[in-house]
């Protein structure tokens, strides 16, 4: 009993091991501040803002959350370009920011830009690595030139 129990530990330690290695290549989200901070570090950073709309009951979200953002391209190329938010859409200042840019469903993925509030580009439901990669290089090309 004691050796199925030190081989259940020890796979739990080396499962978060590795997932705290690999979530920490990902992209990185603005932890706990608010939507004006957020704007603001973006003007300040002349960056556009990376929005992903969820909520915790979400299974594309929590798919999204596993599977996409802990990507270490996808993570290097969007922390270097983007100002990233994740914000959930049943909080207060979720609820808020889910009218002045009319979620429609979850997630839903947005390019936003600071100096207008404008969506340059938004993406509804689930997106695999490779697409949010390049959607992301066509929305920063864009607003570099």
């Amino acid at each position: 009993m004691n050796k199925k129990l030190l081989i259940t530990t020890l796979a739990l330690f080396i499962g978060l091991a590795t997932f705290a290695q690999h979530s920490s290549s990902g992209i990185k989200f603005e932890e706990k501040a608010s939507w004006k901070d957020i704007v603001k570090k973006a003007k300040a950073e002349k960056k556009l803002i990376f929005m992903d709309a969820y909520t915790t009951w979400c299974g594309p979200c929590k798919m999204l959350q596993a599977r996409v953002f802990p990507d270490k391209q996808l993570g290097e190329y969007f922390n270097q370009n983007f100002v990233n938010a994740a914000i959930d859409m049943e909080s207060d200042e979720g609820l808020r920011l889910s009218s002045i840019y009319e979620v429609r469903g979850y997630p839903t993925l947005f390019f936003i830009d600071p100096n207008n509030g404008k969506v340059v580009q938004s993406i509804l439901g689930y997106t695999e690595i490779d697409q949010l990669l390049s959607t992301g290089k066509r929305v920063a090309t864009k607003k570099k030139s």
